[in-house]
This record gives C-alpha cells, structure tokens and sequence, in this order.
C-alpha cells in the first residue's frame, strides 16, 4: 500500500512539475540556509580557534593597565625589562619569557619604503609567539643584550620593500637606525581580527629602547608555559608577583592584566558558536515558511482532486487510505525539497568557504537533521489537508464541479 502510495504521489509530482518546484522552493531555501550558515559557522569557529593556537602555545600575556570593559584598560606605568627578568627567575614551570615593546613607523630601504610595526624584544620572542624563521636566522641572545642593529621581518614587508629579493643581507632604515635584515619569518596570514600577521619588524629589545623608542619602557610581556603545567597557577604566581614588584597593597585593585590564550580562545569560540546558532535558528523559520506553503499548496490539489478522492472512496477506498496517499505526496515534496537543498548548501559552502578562507567543515549530523526536519515538515503541514481529503463525503465529492 505504501509502495503504491508512493507512485502515487511521484505521478501527481511530475503531472505538475513547475507548481511542485515552486512548492518545494520554501523548503529547499530553509535547508540550504540551515545548512550555509552552520557549516561556515563552524569553519570560522575552527578557523578562530587555530589562528588563536598560532599565536603561542600555552601563552600568558600580561599587559600594564586596570581593565575598565570589553576592550578597554586604564592607563598605567609600564613594564621595565626588570619586570620580565624577575618573572623569569622567580616563576617556575616557564619554558620562554619575551618583553617586547612596539611602535608604528617607517621603515626605507633604497627608493621603497613601507609603514609597519617594529617590534622590540628578546630572542625569545619568536618561542613564545610561535614564529618560525624561514629564511636566514633570528638574532643571539648575544646580539639582543648587546643591542646590535639587527633585524627579523616579516612577509609582508619583505614583499613591499624588497619585492622577490632575498632580503638576508640587506640593510633598512629605521627613523634613523640602519638595521641587517639577518631573517625571514615564515608567513603566518591575517590573525583572528583581521590584522596582517606579517606585516611586522621584529629587533632586539634594547636596540628598541636605546635607538628608536628613546625609553626603557616594556609595553607587553609574554609568557609561554611548559607542557603539562596549569597555566591558572601560573597566572596566579604572576599576578602574586607583579602585585609584589609594582608595590600594591591588599585592598589597592590590580594595574595589569594577565591574560591567557587559551580563555580567550575559548570565549571567541563560544561567541562564534551562540552566533552561529542564532542565526541557524532565524534559518530555520524558512523551513516553517516552506512548510506552510506545502499546506497551502495540498489544499489547493484536495480542491481540485475532489471528485477524484469522491470516486474512490466510493468504490471502497477507506479512509486512511486516503489520508496515506496525501501524506506520503506532502512528505515526498518535502523531502525532494531537502535532498536539492541538501545538494545546493553544500555546494555554495564549499564556494563560500574557499571564497572567504575559511575550513570547510562537512557537518554530517547537521545535514541528517535538516533532512529529517524538511520530512517532519511535509509530515505536520501535510496533515491537515490529507484529512480533509479522506473526510470528504463520496457523493458530495462525486457532485463537486
């Protein structure tokens, strides 16, 4: 019976192909938005995610200033690179601790010349940040003490100021400064707020203060804990001894942050999860709105299938038959719906997602789901006109012009 029902309902879907696609396009919209907005969605949370993860494995970051809200911190003294000397001394379980400072300037070489961030700080920057030299090499914790002129950048600027050159060798201007580019740094792309990771001048610190900067100032220092160490104690012992060093009493609120990684991480994450949700569930309406149009659509083929539902139930066809073959047509068109939108999401994610550079994530779960909601939908919204097909009296149908 099933089985008959079936041919049935895929007789009557190609006896009106264009009123049956134009019924399904509700729900082929809904899925395909569903679907869209969830896997790029969770694309971008992957994406978040790693881009966090480059920036330093198992990083702390403390930073000079009271925390007033999202965003914001009040003034406060900097850092000294004593600062980050006693944190390396006195903290236990540190694999590397780097103080930079950074300023935004110009830096010239020959006739170019490119406006980027110069970054002061210790040789063991490019440990905590995860920075990997591609080209030439970083400087010596000799070269860093001793404040020589030397200098690792990044892609970007390379590209800007040196075009296809192998920068290793050159000499660029900094203010007045002449620094030996001796590295390259391996490209790391657009970081999670959009700002190029690449376009970056990295010298030793004291070369920073001495020479360009003109203070001794450490605007951030960055910590990278060893494996296996929980980085809540160690936030902890930090905070317990910058307190100590900038001479807070117990009742005076911190003028620093301790910020780790792995928490921002988590709250991008989540943020980009909820919002993903959200808008998956505004998507989902569609598929109400498809639903209702199959509803409408049904009744309309009851009406004009009444003398047909009249003959045969009038020569024997019980009523759940009846009821069966126009719920199993609603199912049909939404499920048909489903699968073309199914095919569509799938494929404009994968454009999508190359487009804008984030991971496509095939969401298997998420596809059987809206599948079996497009076919819940056909089931719900099919009901009501299915019932009013098999409660329809033979002769009054058999009258109906």
């Amino acid at each position: 019976m099933l089985a008959n029902a079936l041919l049935l309902a895929l007789r009557e879907l190609r006896r009106n192909v264009m009123r049956s696609f134009l019924t399904m396009l509700g729900i082929i919209i809904g899925v395909a938005s569903v679907i869209i907005l969830v896997t790029l969605g969770g694309g971008a949370t992957k994406q978040v995610t790693e881009q966090i993860s480059s920036l330093g494995s198992n990083l702390i970051m403390v930073v000079p200033g009271k925390r007033m809200g999202p965003g914001q911190t009040s003034g406060a003294a900097p850092f000294k690179l004593a600062d980050a000397e006693a944190i390396a001394r006195e903290v236990p379980s540190l694999q590397a601790v780097a103080p930079a400072a950074s300023s935004g300037m110009t830096a010239i070489y020959a006739n170019e010349n490119w406006s980027t961030s110069v970054t002061g700080s210790t040789e063991e920057y490019f440990t905590v940040s995860n920075r990997v030299i591609g080209e030439g090499r970083a400087f010596t914790a000799t070269e860093a003490r001793t404040g020589v002129s030397v200098c690792v950048i990044g892609e970007t600027v390379r590209s800007k100021l040196f075009g296809s050159q192998n920068p290793v060798g050159c000499k660029i201007r900094l203010k007045k400064v002449s620094c030996e580019v001796v590295g390259l740094l391996q490209s790391k792309g657009q970081s999670t707020m959009g700002t190029d990771q690449d376009d970056i001048i990295v010298v030793p610190l004291r070369t920073f203060q001495r020479r360009i900067a003109g203070n001794e100032d450490v605007s951030i220092i960055q910590v990278s804990v060893k494996d296996g160490v929980s980085t809540d104690m160690i936030k902890a012992e930090l905070g317990r001894l910058m307190r100590a060093r900038r001479h807070l009493s117990a009742t005076d609120d911190d003028n620093f942050n301790v910020m780790d990684m792995k928490e921002i991480s988590t709250m991008l994450s989540g943020t980009t999860r909820v919002l993903t949700g959200l808008l998956g569930a505004v998507a989902a309406v569609s598929l109400l709105v498809g639903g209702i149009g199959i509803m409408n659509i049904m009744l309309v083929s009851v009406t004009e299938r009444t003398r047909e539902i009249g003959t045969r139930l009038a020569i024997g066809a019980l009523e759940w038959e009846v009821l069966l073959q126009f719920l199993v047509e609603a199912v049909v068109l939404a499920s048909f719906g489903g699968l073309v939108g199914i095919t569509f999401a799938l494929a404009v994610s994968f454009g999508l997602a190359t487009l804008l550079k984030v991971p496509f994530i095939f969401n298997a779960p998420i596809v059987l789901v809206a599948f079996l909601f497009s076919g819940a939908i056909g089931v719900v919204f099919g009901y009501f006109p299915a019932r009013k097909a098999a409660r329809l009296d033979p002769i009054e149908a058999l009258r109906h012009e």
